[in-house]
């Protein structure tokens, strides 16, 4: 098992899923010949294109190896096309529970409803005291697809559990999965287990009810903030908000008095929850209560206590974010000071004044943040003028968020940004443009467009595509000038990002661009053979790579996992290799959510360079503690950018790559504060 879960029965599917991979027989290095690496590196092609080969899915799902099998199930669902169906289906009886188990997945990832007759089938395969990661995988699959016949499924399989025993692992994975059915989600049954003697079974329920935001779960999650188990009391804090107890009608001051208590809990996601709740209340009342967490020795407690009590507002909240203003630790000052702007605008703004001549340019983005949290348009007009365009970029999104889209005052300085040098400034104004589409602005857009074709990332070309289609929808005159000024005298963009949203915002590219499918991924069939060569017949045979990530709070162990994202991690070794994160920072840290690195900009939108994109490789393996998984701004937008996990997070699971985990030093996670310096990452 992994050393990334301090509790490893957290998540029954990763155990099964773990089990049955243990039980197929691996690739044996002497057996991974060049037909099978030929084989592999043929899987993958396809599946990065996004295009569906069944001749070559028929050969690796009928191989002797059910590890080479087990790949071609995962590629025939990343492959998206509906024919996978009848590849998978049979897949579903093989002999190996972790093809199975796969075929599930994958038809998860189709989400045809003609694959639920087959999945409750396999849940029904097996007793319930035998059932393993092929019926979990099925459930997950089914909660997925969704639909009615989904819903009925679900609610089938948690009507023959009961909340007086242990359950079995599919009413385990129908409880914690059921949130994606949304509104057919069977809240009568989930709050049925939302007091089941079973903790695990507990804890499912309430995410589900408290990730719906169902007014019929407030009383039992309400109820287990004072459960004895800690991971249920940290579903609970997650789900409590104000929104939710006004919707059941129910009296806050025995949610309100629970969660003070949380304050004080001596496991410290918990208190980090605890804070995130009663921020929702919006009263100035409750910030005495959070005050004496500032200074909490969890770095992630006490920038959350600042969060807090920036919502909260009143007096004693402005005195206490006042205290870290002189703090040398970046993550707090920071927080203090975005804070204070949210409670005391004018504390916030002479604050911030103080940071917004300061030579490091972080300080400069910070004081933007903070004169956004004031609304301090005025300020943040003259951070407009700002040398580096990376404080102009957080400038203008701020002034993007505090002026209503209705007020049109903007456009005229974002026009003149479009021909910005940085990309990201470019990508705002665009965006901003979007608000307010005029025929007269065409140009200027595919002017942008053009200049974009050059940016080290195409955050910029995506905007102005996105702006154009708004241009084009809201007139007729729009639609024929977007047409004849970008559609007709702009080339098919090799980029598939670009190509896929002008298929959606700008209908007339579907004529003149062509199909979105399938992707240039810019890759050979000799850089596939060596992934598969490398990395993944390897990993197929047992063998994991890893590498070391050193911060300024200590080392991180992280064993990365080939045989569920082998581009993704070829990809990322690569840039270990060209010590790309070396000397970066945690630009995005979230207590008790993630740490995030992997751009070396410092400010999110940064990446390796034109180019460099990775399409998903969504996988089984969930979200834990400590799970490494790839950050995206939308499907297939993967770069260099990664995420690490502080604790499970299952709305996750299914969504983003996992190409790693963390095995040794899990404890650095949450000393690491936003800010903080990877000093380097290898093997």
């Amino acid at each position: 098992m992994s050393c990334s879960s301090p509790q490893p029965t957290r998540f029954v599917s990763s155990i099964c899923l773990l089990c049955a991979l243990l039980a197929a027989p691996p690739v044996r290095a002497q057996q991974a010949d060049e037909a099978t690496i030929s084989l592999l590196a043929n899987v993958l092609s396809a599946a990065d294109a996004r295009r569906f080969d069944g001749a070559g899915l028929r050969e690796a799902l009928s191989h002797p190896s059910p590890a080479v099998r087990r790949q071609g199930a995962l590629a025939a669902g990343r492959s998206g096309d509906p024919a996978a169906i009848d590849l998978l289906l049979p897949a579903l009886n093989d002999s190996a529970a972790a093809v199975q188990a796969a075929a599930a997945f994958a038809l998860g990832l189709l989400k045809d409803a003609r694959a639920i007759p087959a999945l409750v089938l396999t849940i029904r395969a097996a007793a319930a005291t035998d059932a393993g990661a092929p019926q979990v995988e099925a459930v997950t699959a089914i909660a997925k697809i969704g639909g009615d016949d989904g819903a009925k499924a679900l609610t089938d399989i948690l009507a023959a559990g009961s909340p007086a025993a242990a359950s079995p692992p599919p009413v385990s994975a129908a409880l914690l999965e059921s949130w994606r059915l949304g509104t057919r989600a069977p809240l009568a049954q989930l709050v049925r287990f939302a007091d089941a003697t079973d903790a695990a079974t507990r804890w499912r329920a309430l995410y589900s009810l408290a990730r719906l935001h169902a007014k019929e779960g407030a009383a039992s999650l309400i109820r287990a903030l004072s459960d004895p188990d800690p991971q249920t009391r940290t579903v609970a804090a997650r789900g409590i908000s104000k929104a939710l107890l006004d919707s059941a009608r129910l009296d806050p001051r025995d949610a309100l008095a629970a969660l003070r208590r949380l304050l004080e809990d001596r496991d410290a996601h918990i208190r980090i929850n605890g804070l995130r709740a009663l921020a929702s209340f919006r009263d100035s009342g409750l910030a005495p209560a959070v005050v004496p967490l500032v200074a909490d020795r969890d770095i992630g407690v006490a920038v959350q206590a600042e969060t807090t009590l920036g919502v909260l507002r009143g007096s004693a909240a402005v005195a206490a974010l006042r205290l870290p203003l002189t703090s040398s630790v970046f993550s707090l000052k920071r927080q203090a000071i975005i804070a204070l702007a949210q409670a005391d605008s004018g504390a916030g703004v002479t604050a911030a004044a103080g940071i917004s001549g300061d030579a490091d340019w972080r300080w400069r983005s910070v004081a933007a943040e903070a004169f956004g949290a004031a609304h301090a348009r005025d300020r943040l007009q003259t951070l407009l003028a700002d040398p580096d365009g990376r404080v102009v970029a957080q400038a203008l999104q701020q002034l993007q968020r505090v002026v209503p889209a209705s007020d049109p005052s903007l456009n005229a300085r974002a026009r003149s940004l479009l021909t910005h040098v940085d990309a990201a400034v470019r990508s705002v104004a665009a965006d901003l443009l979007a608000r307010h589409p005029s025929v007269d602005d065409v140009d200027l857009l595919v002017a942008a467009y053009r200049r974009a074709e050059g940016d080290p990332f195409n955050d910029a070309r995506l905007s102005a595509v996105s702006a154009l289609g708004a241009i084009a929808a809201a007139s007729s005159a729009g639609r024929v000038r977007v047409a004849s000024q970008f559609v007709s005298a702009t080339p098919r963009p090799e980029d598939y990002l670009v190509r896929r949203l002008a298929a959606d915002t700008l209908p007339d590219t579907r004529d003149g661009w062509g199909p979105v499918l399938p992707i240039a991924t810019a890759r050979t069939m000799a850089d596939y053979r060596d992934i598969a060569r490398r990395w993944l017949a390897p990993a197929l045979s047992g063998t994991n790579p890893h590498v070391i990530l050193e911060t300024d709070r200590g080392r991180l162990d992280i064993e990365l996992l080939p045989a569920e994202a082998p581009v993704t991690v070829a990809a990322f070794l690569g840039l270990v290799e060209r010590r790309f994160f070396d000397g970066t920072r945690w630009h995005r840290v979230v207590p008790n959510f993630v740490v995030q690195d992997g751009d070396p900009r410092g400010d999110g939108w940064g990446g390796p360079g034109a180019g460099f994109v990775l399409r998903d490789e969504i996988n089984p393996v969930r979200y834990d503690v400590g799970t490494v998984g790839m950050a995206l701004s939308g499907p297939n937008t993967g770069g260099s950018q990664y995420f690490i996990t502080h604790s499970a997070q299952p709305h996750l699971d299914g969504i983003y790559t996992i190409f790693g985990r963390v095995v040794g030093g899990v404890d650095v996670l949450n000393a690491i504060g936003m800010g903080d310096r990877i000093r380097s990452i290898h093997r």
